[in-house]
């Protein structure tokens, strides 16, 4: 039996009519019967830098006997001119990350695939520490296990302190070698207790990875990268998949994050 957190999350890629654009990683979350594939904003949209795809294409496991039987799956971002996707915004701007509802009566009618739920988000942020090992699980320059289809996992340790927003922003800090293709992978922690990966998703979704962080100032020649990385809170994930969707007011584009 595959794990469950692989299951949960699938590689993500933004395109065009004219073709593919970029790779990144989304994980589903699932609420009161309404399945949504989380990913970051800069992922769907980046005003600053001009990316703007049409639609994106996700891999779906569709035999539980064969999990590497997959197929793609078509999301268009814009229908009649409207974006698909939920976003909001916090004190300081727009949070980079969004949800799409997938239509049900449109996926393969047989689906092999796991989904986070509101049970996962840590409700006592408290008992996370900093310094607590976690854990990002996504597709790091698309990389990948390309015959079953399933991402990989990287370490992460939790580099400031977790429920404050770092530098009044909503994200935390995680240091981890991190790269392009990995925008939208979540960050999780174990649950206490031995209840087996394989049958459950037995993992505490403590946010969604964004982007790289570095110092304007850092010598190129003398100093290595931070490999510190911004990860959005999860406790945006209730705003964003409410029922009826929460309205956004309209915001300034903001600077994008660099190197998702």
């Amino acid at each position: 039996m595959v794990e469950s957190l692989l299951l949960a999350v699938t590689r993500v890629t933004t395109a065009t009519s004219l073709g593919p654009l970029t790779n990144a990683t989304g994980f589903f979350y699932e609420v009161r019967g309404r399945l949504f594939l989380v990913t970051n904003r800069h992922v769907v949209v980046d005003e600053t830098s001009g990316h703007s795809p049409e639609h994106l294409e996700i891999e779906l496991h569709i035999d539980p006997a064969n999990v590497a039987a997959v197929t793609g799956y078509i999301i268009p971002l814009y229908l009649e001119g409207v974006p698909q996707w939920r976003e909001t915004v916090d004190t300081v701007g727009i949070v980079d990350v969004v949800a799409i509802e997938l239509e049900r009566d449109k996926l393969p009618k047989q689906l092999l695939y796991q989904a986070f739920t509101p049970a996962s988000l840590v409700k006592n942020l408290d008992q996370i520490e900093i310094g607590t090992a976690a854990m990002v699980a996504g597709f790091p320059l698309g990389f990948h296990d390309t015959f079953h289809h399933l991402p990989i996992a990287r370490r992460a340790m939790i580099a400031s302190s977790f429920g404050i927003r770092f530098q009044g922003n909503g994200y935390f800090l995680t240091d981890a070698r991190m790269h392009r293709g990995t925008s939208g992978a979540p960050v999780v922690l174990r649950k206490p207790g031995r209840v087996s990966g394989r049958k459950s998703l037995p993992w505490w979704l403590l946010g969604i990875h964004a982007s790289r962080l570095d110092v304007i100032n850092r010598d190129l020649n003398e100093d290595e990268r931070l490999n510190l990385n911004c990860a959005w809170y999860a406790d945006v994930l209730p705003v964003l998949t409410a029922e009826p969707p929460v309205e956004s007011p309209p915001v300034a584009a903001t600077e994008p994050a660099p190197n998702p």
